[in-house]
């Protein structure tokens, strides 16, 4: 058994075993909860009823969330038409280039950037460094939006606060909906946002309860659950 901190303890003792709070209410805990010493993220986790054998129930997608993740997103855009290129760099890439980006890659395992946005044509040569990026959540997907011509927009929405989401084989999806300094208001309108996204896009086959379960936590800090009353479920 995982051995938990004087802090996290101490947090655990002002949730309610078993109980399950509001949204509003899950927000304040998690923010009364958090346990470092730096501005935590906060995080929601979704368990769904869905079977991740089947191709169809296999969730994968993104949004942009109306506050942002509150984070410093550093895009790396690999393109070679002239326009697509300069469309990047206005749009605020911090990094635009195109075979060279990817060998630098490969051959310096360089890795300062958050988000890969790419052009389908660079996709072949991208592929050949897929064992790389895979494990790392980096590898471009037109499911997210990060393979892509309009570069521009797919910069603006990293940047603004845009979170990728995929099911597990659990049939979990998690994020982040921002930092434990935003307001509470922020966070309910970035969490309302998400939960619609995944509302959005449920399988048709799903059958029964499509939600099992939304619990939200501030990173390292005990996971707080929401009722499920608190959402248009």
């Amino acid at each position: 058994m995982k051995k938990r901190s004087k802090k996290y303890l101490e947090a655990l003792e002002k949730i309610e075993k078993g109980k399950a709070y509001t949204k509003e209410e899950a927000i304040k805990l998690v923010k009364e909860t958090s346990i470092t010493k730096f501005d935590g993220s906060v995080e929601v986790a979704m368990r769904l009823n869905l079977d991740t054998k089947k191709a169809d129930q296999q969730l994968r997608g993104a949004l942009v969330l109306p506050n942002g993740t509150g984070k410093d997103v550093k895009v790396l855009v690999l393109a070679k038409n002239p326009a697509l290129v300069t469309a990047a760099k206005e749009a605020g890439a911090d990094y635009v280039g195109d075979v060279d980006m990817i060998e630098k890659i490969e051959k310096e395992s360089w890795f300062d950037f958050d988000t890969i946005i790419a052009t389908p044509d660079m996709m072949p040569a991208l592929g050949k460094i897929g064992k790389v990026l895979g494990p790392k959540g980096l590898m471009p997907n037109p499911k997210t939006g990060t393979v892509t011509i309009d570069t521009a927009k797919a910069v603006k929405d990293a940047k603004a606060g845009r979170v990728e989401y995929r099911t597990d084989s659990f049939g979990n999806v998690h994020a982040s909906v921002g930092k434990v300094s935003f307001t509470d208001e922020a966070l309910v309108q970035n969490l309302n946002s998400f939960v619609a996204q995944i509302l959005k896009v449920k399988p048709s086959t799903v059958k029964g309860d499509y939600v099992k379960n939304i619990t939200l936590s501030a990173t390292m800090g005990p996971s707080v659950k929401i009722s499920l009353n608190s959402f248009d479920i």
